[in-house]
């Protein structure tokens, strides 16, 4: 495969903290690249400098053409967006594209920018790069703000997609879907690994034991040969004494004591001697460094008790703005200790949803009771609220000492120390801020817990331990979430927004998809049916023109078949 990017001792330093340390890689046509690492490793650093929005201390950076023309969606909680700007660039293929992600034309055409949703924004960022048929893709955490028809529809374009692709995100099941190599930054190295996300984790633990074996294989072997020159040592220190003591002239005369003693402290001393540069030489050759492993990210929820069964009661709601209708006359309850998943559409009204549930938005019709002593803690997808001059302990008020030691706990533990802590919080990364938010709610006790896209800028050690962490929360939860896995281990309820209406189903995820798609009317039964046998031909034709020889009659015959039932599948995909 042709390289399409070169990278070369590449190192970047901001003040005394090198970020990036010398490092080197290729990306060749067609490879899909996930990047991965901590908040704060330096991720989206190394993906400003490929774009030339940050400039690096040493090394290079080369594309072939020199002119690679990239699709960029940088990692945003907000897409600034401007309707002559996006029709500029290939209207029709515009809207055929944001059709397919989910959104309607007239949003495009009538809608003004701001009063569209951060899954909306997303989609039209989306949809503009497509447009613009890119060279080489780089998506920093492109599945954030998307719903589930957002998500496979990306999946499927950049599986299908030709260029090379380098692609920032938290989401496993997405990395899972489209990457076959990951490049890992960790210390401000580059480690490389084949395969997509579940094989770097296999593969990384698998490097990880070896590493740990052979270090300690190393440190025995140390600890034998410092034994052996400590026994040494003690007989040259032995020889040095009976070198340096006098006996009777005739005793000294007859056994020549003291050269004896003298020559065999000499020769213990090489003896030492060699044993220590054989020692240092193997371990600078051959050394094998102590694995380092991962730290531990800990979160602690703690829920002040039971307050009653019912602590939710919905009657006849209604949301209106205008004449734009989100939903109406629902009715639906929630108890206590339940774990609800509330999905629907991007801009169906989720996150209007909870503002009701905390008196920011007010009710149009209908009520919402709430039990009058339940404490309710809300983490919003956008973290860009936080007072940047602040720092965290001012933030938090953290003042007690018990309270301070408690919260350095818990921010160690997720990766931040205490230096960083006291630094303004507009040095944080998205990332980082969440963390910020979090430890805000941990440091209290809540019946109720709300998660707007709690995992949107978490990196993964730190979603898979919040997952285990909210497992054992004892309260309620309720949880916005694009990430799958996330919702499917933990909500066995969900709240559905759909045909303008809020639906309670006592049913996880995958139980509910499972159902809907059994009630699927006959006509896209029809179409999914078609599609598993275009999907078929697809890849009968892709293994026959393998073996055919460019150019010839018989591959331009299979090229042209094959090309017309992509298009057949892509309509189909539309109609679905």
């Amino acid at each position: 495969m042709t390289t399409v990017l070169q990278v070369k001792n590449l190192q970047k330093k901001f003040g005394e903290r090198e970020i990036i340390k010398g490092i080197s890689f290729e990306i060749r046509q067609g490879e899909k690249i996930g990047l991965v690492g901590w908040n704060g490793s330096g991720k989206t650093t190394l993906v400003n400098m490929l774009m030339g929005r940050v400039a690096y201390d040493r090394g290079s950076i080369t594309t072939w053409p020199l002119n690679l023309k990239m699709g960029y969606l940088p990692q945003s909680t907000d897409y600034t967006l401007n309707v002559e700007d996006e029709l500029t660039h290939s209207a029709e293929e515009l809207f055929q594209t944001s059709k397919r992600l989910g959104l309607h034309k007239q949003i495009i055409e009538n809608e003004e920018f701001q009063h569209l949703s951060g899954g909306e924004r997303l989609k039209l960022s989306i949809a503009k790069i497509w447009a613009n048929h890119p060279e080489f893709l780089i998506l920093d955490e492109p599945t954030n703000h998307l719903d589930l028809q957002g998500i496979n529809w990306l999946k499927e374009e950049v599986s299908r997609y030709d260029g090379a692709a380098l692609i920032i995100s938290h989401d496993r099941r997405f990395l899972d879907q489209t990457v076959n190599k990951i490049f890992e930054i960790e210390d401000g190295k580059l480690n490389i690994y084949d395969g997509n996300y579940s094989a770097y984790r296999s593969e990384k633990k698998r490097r990880y034991e070896q590493q740990k074996r052979e270090y300690e294989k190393q440190q025995r072997k140390v600890a034998m040969i410092e034994e052996q020159v400590s026994v040494i040592k003690n007989f040259a220190e032995k020889a040095h004494k009976q070198a340096g003591k006098g006996g009777t002239l005739s005793e000294n005369r007859q056994m020549g004591l003291k050269q004896f003693e003298r020559a065999k402290a000499k020769k213990k001393d090489k003896q030492v001697k060699s044993k220590l540069n054989r020692l240092n030489l193997e371990l600078s050759k051959k050394g094998v460094e102590k694995p380092k492993e991962e730290a531990d990210v800990f979160f602690h929820f703690d829920s002040a008790g039971k307050r009653g069964k019912r602590l939710i009661e919905i009657r006849g709601l209604t949301k209106q703005y205008g004449e734009n209708l989100l939903f109406e006359k629902s009715h639906f309850y929630i108890k206590h200790g339940e774990r609800i998943a509330l999905i629907g559409s991007n801009g169906a009204g989720k996150t209007t949803f909870i503002k009701m549930l905390l008196e920011e938005e007010p009710v149009t019709k209908g009520s919402i009771w709430k039990s009058e002593s339940m404490k309710i803690a809300y983490l919003s997808q956008d973290v860009s609220d936080l007072p940047e001059d602040m720092n965290v302990y001012e933030y938090l008020e953290l003042e007690e000492r018990d309270r301070v030691r408690r919260a350095e706990t818990i921010f160690a533990n997720m990766g931040l120390d205490h230096a960083k802590l006291s630094k303004p919080i507009s040095h944080f990364s998205l990332g980082e801020r969440t963390r910020v938010k979090l430890v805000g709610m941990i440091l209290q006790d809540y019946d109720v817990l709300i998660l707007d896209e709690p995992t949107n800028h978490l990196d993964l050690p730190s979603r898979e331990q919040l997952e285990d962490t909210l497992n054992e929360f004892n309260g309620t939860l309720m949880i916005v979430s694009h990430d799958r896995f996330f919702v499917e281990k933990l909500c066995d309820k969900l709240l559905v927004i759909e045909n303008k209406q809020i639906h309670r189903y006592e049913m996880g995820l995958k139980e509910y998809e499972d159902k809907k798609a059994e009630t699927t009317g006959q006509s896209d039964r029809n179409i999914a049916d078609e599609l598993v046998l275009v999907e078929n031909k697809i890849t009968e034709l892709l293994g026959k023109i393998s073996f055919c020889k460019t150019g010839t009659d018989e591959y331009l015959e299979v090229d042209q078949e094959l090309q017309a039932f992509m298009k057949r599948k892509r309509k189909l995909m539309e109609e679905l």
